[in-house]
């Protein structure tokens, strides 16, 4: 090359640039012209090169690797030489010889991710996979950098996120294996609304970069959301042993635990985190939560009270306090609570949680100092905050009860025939939140045939799916799409319930309790796809059942009840729905009376076994010995003998529930009966509620 003047030199880059143009399209016509350039400059670098890359798309690799190595000899620092010999090693299958290329590429390209990932690629295949999660990770920090995603992950957070996939969609057309684009993309598609397609790009992101720990973190979290607990498990195993250690990484293990129902192993993450660092108010609350689930009221107790202790304004720690029921915050705890609520005033970052909960914790203090004016108005105070938070349209919501009420009714029943899994092991406890619910399930639990579980969402995720094909346009109503249910696709549906709630068994107990409350919604569903399963409908006085949900933060899933007249409007539907259901299908749910239950807790056992077809264990009537776990919120209350004082405890607050008094009508006039027709017209006529 020394021997070539610099004009012709030019001239011969000028024809390589023209050759490299084809090399993608013609890569024959870009080795004719670059072998023709080295005729004239015989080991000219760039016409070396472009052969090489020509050679390699033709199939060639192995005509490729002599010639590129004999090149980068003497120009050790030009990337693209590396880069070259990198790729034709690996499709010789040459994956040592890639990656001594591929570590002096990064070495001298680190702000690249595509060499990176190349590299954790190769270094996985010769099994140094410690070595190649980090190269996974340094890819992802060097992209990072790349303003083509940085400019697409801003317009996501700000909201642009029609802007955000379409430069995202541009970039994955020229770069498909792009595991970092990919992976925000699946954000992008997620924050839109679509789960199930997030899910697959996601899942696409950490297959092409097992390193990427924030996709797997992301991945589990999307798991989670679809209740696929045992897959999140597994990719939450992997993440916890990443070379780069997180305590974020262990705690998401520990989420998945608690959702499996693995309490001790969760409490056992929070326990050695808290070793290794103790000044954690969330990771003491969490192993609060684990210890009330469990039973351990004094160590949950000092759990969340370390938690207060560290941070006084921590909402959630003190209403996790109050909403043991059976712990009374005294005067001392009052004033925190109200220093608190005055700092968070003060504080213009302060977190609206926070402020709710506190409202929530003083509302259960003062109610239990008899304060019960200055009770309601907390309880008032953090509803109307809780309800400005959450999107729920009671309307809308009616409207999607009385389309599944005209739907199963007894002649559209009759023509649907036979159909469904015919597994008897289901039992679905439905109702509202506050109902008793709890009690039966821990009554029932303690019974050696039964399996206690907890509030199960894969019903409700089944109907939400069926629901969308209506939503989409697919059907024209519910009814439309349930007549087109094939005997083989309820009992499908049916197995697939059963297989979802699998992981939660861990027993052989042959009849499980899914005490999900909100399936009472899908009743007609349920008769359909698992004929053989046993509902039970745990009720509660109108005004009571509804007060007390309304007293009550949930953490999630009841935005119906954060206004008092919200609540009355459900429990409404509720009552309309399942009557129109007894009449449809009698005898098929067994309705439960909580005031029936404390009064004659005997009898109500007896019936309630009777219609689940079992014998009589004295352990059903003395549930309060259950050492299982419970995770509701009256995880305290069925660990205690059943007592009555909350039976008619809403008469302190009487004058001011008129919007209940208001909706209910008829319904709290008639309880335990209900209205013949339900309205909330002058003249009132109760029928009587069936037991079963």
């Amino acid at each position: 090359m020394g021997n070539v003047v610099p004009s012709a030199a030019d001239g011969m880059r000028d024809e390589l640039a023209r050759a490299g143009a084809s090399l993608d399209d013609r890569p024959d016509q870009a080795l004719a012209r670059a072998e023709a350039v080295l005729r004239r400059a015989p080991g000219f670098p760039p016409a070396e090169l472009l052969a090489c890359q020509a050679l390699r798309r033709l199939g060639r690799a192995r005509a490729a690797l002599p010639r590129l190595e004999i090149l980068a000899r003497p120009q050790p620092a030009v990337p693209a030489l590396w880069w070259e010999l990198a790729h034709v090693a690996i499709e010789l299958g040459d994956d040592h010889r890639a990656i001594d290329a591929l570590e002096r590429l990064t070495r001298q390209q680190p702000a690249i991710a595509e060499g990176w990932f190349l590299l954790a690629g190769a270094l996985r295949r010769v099994g140094r996979e410690q070595d190649a999660w980090r190269a996974d990770l340094s890819a992802v920090h060097a992209a990072s950098r790349d303003p083509e995603l940085i400019d697409a992950a801003v317009a996501m957070h700000d909201g642009r996120l029609d802007e955000a996939r379409t430069r995202l969609e541009r970039r994955a057309a020229r770069q498909p294996d792009d595991p970092v684009a990919t992976r925000l993309l699946g954000e992008v598609i997620w924050r839109e609304g679509d789960i199930a397609a997030a899910l697959v790009l996601v899942e696409r992101a950490v297959a092409a970069a097992p390193g990427f720990d924030l996709a797997r973190d992301f991945l589990v979290r999307l798991l989670l959301q679809g209740n696929r607990l045992e897959e999140a498990l597994s990719h939450a195993d992997i993440l916890a042993g990443s070379p780069m250690k997180a305590p974020g990484h262990e705690l998401l293990k520990a989420s998945v635990l608690v959702r499996l129902g693995d309490q001790e192993a969760a409490g056992a993450i929070y326990e050695r985190l808290l070793d290794q660092q103790p000044e954690q108010p969330q990771v003491w609350q969490n192993l609060g939560h684990v210890r009330k689930t469990l039973g351990r009221q004094a160590a949950a107790i000092d759990a969340y009270r370390r938690a207060v202790a560290l941070q006084p304004t921590m909402g959630e720690a003190w209403w996790s306090l109050a909403n043991l029921k059976t712990v009374r915050l005294d005067a001392a705890d009052i004033t925190a609570m109200r220093g608190a609520l005055d700092t968070l005033a003060r504080d213009a970052a302060a977190q609206g949680e926070d402020v709710f909960h506190l409202h929530f914790s003083l509302g259960k203090a003062l109610e239990d100092a008899g304060d019960h004016a200055a009770a309601f108005d907390h309880y008032d105070r953090g509803n109307r905050l809780r309800r400005a938070m959450i999107a729920h349209d009671a309307d809308d919501f009616s409207a999607e009860i009385a389309a599944a009420t005209a739907t199963f009714t007894a002649p559209f029943l009759a023509t649907i025939g036979d159909g469904g899994c015919p597994a008897p092991d289901p039992i679905f406890i439905v109702g509202l939140p506050r109902s008793g619910s709890t009690l039966v399930e821990q009554i029932l639990s303690s019974h050696s045939q039964v399996e206690g579980t907890m509030e199960l969402p894969d019903m409700m995720m089944i109907a939400g799916r069926l629901q969308a094909r209506v939503d989409d346009g697919e059907f024209p109503d519910l009814r439309a799409m349930i007549a087109s249910l094939s005997a083989a696709d309820r009992t499908r549906l049916g197995e697939e319930y059963l297989e979802r709630t699998r992981v939660h068994r861990r027993t052989d107990r042959p009849l499980f309790i899914d005490k999900m409350p909100n399936n009472w919604q899908h009743v007609g569903l349920i008769g359909m796809i698992l004929p053989n399963a046993r509902v039970i409908d745990a009720r509660r006085h109108p005004i009571a059942c509804c007060f007390s949900g309304w007293k009550q933060h949930f953490a999630r899933g009841q935005s119906f009840s954060y206004d008092l007249t919200d609540i009355a409007r459900y429990y409404r539907d509720y009552v309309a729905h399942m009557a129109a259901y007894d009449a449809a299908v009698p005898r098929r749910v067994h309705r439960v009376i909580y005031e029936r239950m404390v009064q004659d807790t005997p009898g109500e056992v007896d019936r309630l076994l009777a219609y689940l077809g079992l014998s009589f264990e004295p352990a059903c009537l003395s549930f309060w010995q259950n050492d299982r776990a419970v995770r509701t919120a009256s995880s305290e209350q069925v660990r205690r003998p059943i007592f009555t004082d909350a039976v008619d405890h809403w008469r302190h607050y009487e004058t001011m529930l008129a919007p209940l008094f208001a909706v209910l009508g008829p319904i709290a006039d008639c309880y335990p009966d209900v209205p013949a027709a339900i309205s909330a017209g002058p003249a009132i006529t109760c029928a009587a509620t069936p037991d079963s």
